[in-house]
């Protein structure tokens, strides 16, 4: 008799079984960025906690130099929104909840790759008892990974958010 975790019901299984019929629905480019998000996020996620933030980004930038692109400026704003789609959508299955930070810079990573230049982005705001930040990815002015209204939600700060020059 197998004995399965309490959380594993049969809700589960049809849960899990539905998203791999949506999977399949996706294209293999798809496919391929999902599975790289996926396994990206718990990585950057660590990479953060060892190396810090600009050192990470740097790393990120080596892998991912932005290549030259060029197509319809429409069709590049909808690949964007594809990606970022595909970002959050790993980051829903994770293993764990990964937050703006780590979220933000996979899917500034992984739109590099492709040649898009998305702009990371962070902004504050002043709570109560503590300041909140925020971080987001922005392709043609636009955030892709959050609300139209984040900029007015947190300050953003005044530059991209750009990683240091390689030594």
């Amino acid at each position: 008799m197998i004995l399965w975790p309490r959380w594993c019901s049969v809700g589960c299984w049809k849960f899990t079984i539905s998203n791999l019929k949506k999977t399949r629905e996706l294209s293999g480019g798809e496919r391929w960025l999902l599975a790289q998000a996926f396994l990206a996020l718990p990585l950057v996620a660590l990479g953060l906690r060892c190396w810090g933030f600009r050192r990470l980004q740097a790393r990120l930038n080596q892998g991912a130099a932005l290549a030259p692109h060029s197509s319809a400026l429409n069709s590049d704003l909808d690949q964007a929104r594809a990606t970022a789609r595909l970002v959050r959508a790993a980051a829903r299955y994770a293993l764990f909840r990964p937050t703006c930070l780590p979220q933000s810079l996979v899917l500034w990573w992984l739109l590099r790759r492709q040649g898009l230049a998305g702009e990371l982005r962070i902004g504050v705001r002043p709570e109560p008892s503590r300041l909140e930040a925020h971080a987001w990815v922005e392709f043609q002015g636009q955030p892709l990974n959050d609300g139209a209204d984040v900029a007015r939600r947190f300050a953003p700060f005044t530059r991209e958010i750009t990683p240091p020059a390689a030594p």
